[in-house]
């Protein structure tokens, strides 16, 4: 989005992270605007999945200025959790409890965090369920079920917090080649709906169909910017033709 857009629902501002002496991520400058579909792509170590565990604390910084739906990150215990409120999350493993039903699973952060009755949770989980095409393995453990169908139901529990935004970290890296396409058209079917979504990931294919717009990163800058079509079409720098030459001939 433009440097000067007032609805940015994320906004990095100069932001530098260290793991120790290494610098992960070089002042980045970063928009978001809401009900944007962001793809963010680059080779390993780049500083992908550290921007997006950036938005909702996961990782902290050290300097510059991070604000999510107008809240910066950083600023207190309180407005971390009013973010994470906002900011859903699905990771490359699936993270399930699994002495807990798929049903259990999901109704967990309602009843807790959002303080519903269990009746309330229940018809959200179900709805969600619904969503990710599972409504049938309500009663089932993670253990019985495919990778696939696991980050499912850990998409459907983020949902289930009914958050703004959505943040995916490579979440289809862990599964067999066969299941990805199931859950990358459960992700095609969330775009439509409008929830703002950053999703980092290699699935090239779902990046072309779903993206408003391609973010490629290496050695924690942000290199390119551009609509998927131009993206793929036409990279105006060295390390992103490099890239794409690689990945698509892959």
């Amino acid at each position: 989005m433009p440097p000067d857009a007032p609805d940015a629902i994320i906004r990095f501002d100069s932001v530098s992270k260290y793991f120790g002496e290494f610098q992960v991520l070089k002042s980045i400058d970063f928009k978001a605007a809401s009900g944007e579909r962001i793809v963010v792509c680059g080779p390993s170590g780049s500083g992908k999945s550290t921007l997006i565990r950036c938005i909702n604390g996961l990782e902290s910084y050290q300097s510059g200025v991070i604000t999510v739906d107008g809240v910066q990150i950083g600023q207190s215990v309180a407005a971390l959790r009013k973010v994470r409120d906002q900011v859903g999350m699905v990771f490359q493993q699936f993270n399930l409890f699994p002495h807990l039903t798929v049903l259990e699973n999901l109704m967990l952060g309602p009843t807790r965090a959002r303080r519903l009755d269990p009746a309330q949770a229940r018809a959200i989980a179900m709805k969600y369920l619904e969503r990710v095409r599972i409504p049938e393995q309500a009663g089932k453990y993670p253990r019985q079920l495919s990778g696939g169908q696991q980050q499912r139901v850990a998409i459907a529990r983020s949902l289930c917090m009914e958050p703004r935004i959505m943040l995916f970290d490579e979440p289809t890296s862990a599964l067999d080649p066969e299941m990805i396409n199931e859950v990358l058209d459960v992700m095609v079917e969330l775009a439509g709906t409008g929830m703002t979504m950053i999703v980092v990931t290699h699935e090239m294919g779902f990046a072309r169909k779903v993206a408003d717009r391609m973010v490629f990163m290496d050695h924690g800058e942000i290199v390119e910017t551009a609509p998927p079509e131009e993206f793929f079409t036409a990279p105006k720098s060295a390390r992103c033709k490099d890239f794409l030459q690689k990945i698509l001939n892959h």
